[in-house]
């Protein structure tokens, strides 16, 4: 029997030198050594706002418990007779980085459609990007806002 057709059947297989891992049918030998946190997922936001804006949307965002952004600013290009075409005032944008749980971020995103049609020169761009993996209980912790992965200090 070939190796795939092995690994495919669930068959135990010895590495060298270490104990034999038997691994469920679908599943790599390396998922089952791992010993992996299931809690909720994270999504980076990415917010492109215009300048001038970019304090309201990061105390919007920051609303829904958000413990990490991080605002850039930067240049539109599009060009001086696109911008008049458009109404836009001008091409100062801010491009806000926000780290926010899975569980909230069609809230979070709702908000801002909301806001991005109601405001004036409150329109903007917004999606979310979902993040695979993180390293460390402790800062999936704080950007989770998840107080069952923080450690009280000893008093």
């Amino acid at each position: 029997m070939s190796e795939l057709k092995q690994k495919k059947a669930g068959a135990v297989k010895a590495a060298p030198g270490k104990g034999a891992t038997k691994a469920a049918p679908g599943k790599s030998e390396h998922s089952v050594k791992t010993n992996r946190m299931q809690t909720g997922r994270l999504k980076l936001l990415i917010t492109v706002v215009n300048r001038g804006k970019a304090d309201y949307f990061v105390d919007l965002i920051q609303s829904f418990d958000v413990n990490m952004q991080l605002v850039c600013l930067a240049m539109g290009t599009a060009s001086a007779q696109m911008i008049s075409l458009l109404g836009l005032e001008d091409r100062s944008r801010s491009v806000i980085f926000s780290i926010v749980r899975e569980d909230k971020a069609q809230d979070i995103m709702d908000a801002l459609e909301e806001k991005f049609r109601t405001i004036k020169n409150g329109k903007g761009v917004a999606y979310t990007v979902p993040l695979s993996s993180m390293i460390g209980v402790a800062a999936y912790g704080f950007l989770s806002n998840d107080p069952r992965t923080l450690k009280e200090e000893k008093k």
